[in-house]
C-alpha cells in the first residue's frame, strides 16, 4: 500500500504543506543562505526563467529575488499575475506560488519582490510513489511536438514529478531533452483539464509483444503547480482506494 493513499485530503495537506509563518520564513532564509536555485514560472505560456533569493524581508512581508538577464522576460514577467516558484533542494522537491511581482531596488542593484507566500510545499523523494494507471480507458496526453504536430498518447504511469507513455512507435524526431510544451492531461472526476509542459527524460523500446513494437517514453513535469501535483496525489490516492476495495 502507497504511503499517499492512505492519507485523507486534510492529511495530505498536513503532510505536504508548511503553513506556519515563522517557518516559512526560516525555510525561505535558508534558501538565501544557501544561493538556492529556482526555477521561475510565469504567464500564459508558462515561461521560465532561473533565478536566486535573496533576502527575506519580514518588516515588509516580501521576498526579494533576482531577475533575468533577459529585458524582455522581465517585462513580461512583471504583466503577470500568477508565478510559480520551484527548487530541488537536497532532492527535496519544494514549490509555492506568489501574485504579481514589483520592482525593487537591493544593495544598489534591481531586482524583484513577492509578498511572502502563505504556504511552501514540499515532497520528499520517497513519496514519488507512481502508479500504473488503467488500461481500460487509459488517462492520454494531448501535447505538441517540437515541430508542433500533435501528439496523443496513452499513459502507462503517473507520480506528482511525471508520467510514462505508452507508445508503439516514437515520433518522428523526438528526443530525450527535448521540452514539449502545451500539455493537456485530463483525470477523471477532475472538473478542470491539467495544463503543463514536461521533458522527455527517457526513450525505452521493450520487448515486443506478437512481433508488435513497445516503446516507454518517460516524461518529466516542468515546474508543475502545487495545485496540479496535489490533484495528482489525490487521484493517485482514489485510484489506489478503488483498487484495494477490489482486491
Amino acid at each position: 500500500m502507497s504511503q499517499l493513499a492512505q492519507l485523507s485530503e486534510a492529511e495530505i495537506e498536513e503532510r505536504f504543506h508548511i503553513v506556519s509563518a515563522s517557518a516559512i520564513q526560516f525555510m525561505l532564509a535558508g534558501f538565501v543562505r544557501e544561493r538556492e536555485s529556482f526555477s521561475v514560472q510565469f504567464g500564459a505560456n508558462r515561461e521560465t526563467f532561473q533565478t536566486i533569493l535573496l533576502a527575506v524581508q519580514a518588516d515588509k512581508d516580501r521576498l526579494v529575488f533576482d531577475c533575468s538577464g533577459s529585458p524582455e522576460t522581465n517585462r513580461r514577467f512583471l504583466d503577470s499575475d500568477h508565478i510559480v516558484f520551484m527548487a530541488r533542494p537536497g532532492g527535496i522537491q519544494v514549490h509555492f506560488s506568489a501574485a504579481a511581482a514589483i520592482d525593487v531596488n537591493f544593495e544598489g542593484a534591481k531586482a524583484f519582490a513577492v509578498k511572502l507566500p502563505k504556504t511552501i510545499a514540499r515532497l520528499q523523494r520517497r513519496e514519488y510513489f507512481r502508479i500504473e494507471t488503467p488500461r481500460i480507458r487509459p488517462l492520454e496526453l494531448f501535447a505538441r511536438l517540437p515541430g508542433d504536430a500533435l501528439f496523443k498518447c496513452p499513459l502507462h504511469d503517473i507520480s506528482v514529478s511525471g508520467i510514462g507513455l505508452s507508445a508503439s512507435s516514437v515520433p518522428d524526431g523526438l528526443a530525450v531533452g527535448d521540452v514539449l510544451q502545451n500539455c493537456r492531461l485530463v483525470l477523471p472526476e477532475d472538473p478542470h483539464d491539467l495544463l503543463f509542459s514536461v521533458t522527455v527524460r527517457n526513450i525505452i523500446e521493450l520487448e515486443a509483444r506478437a512481433s508488435v513494437p513497445q516503446f516507454r517514453i518517460g516524461l518529466q513535469f516542468n515546474n508543475l503547480s502545487t495545485g496540479d501535483a496535489n490533484r495528482i496525489q489525490r487521484y493517485i490516492s482514489r485510484l489506489e482506494h478503488e483498487r484495494r476495495e477490489l482486491a
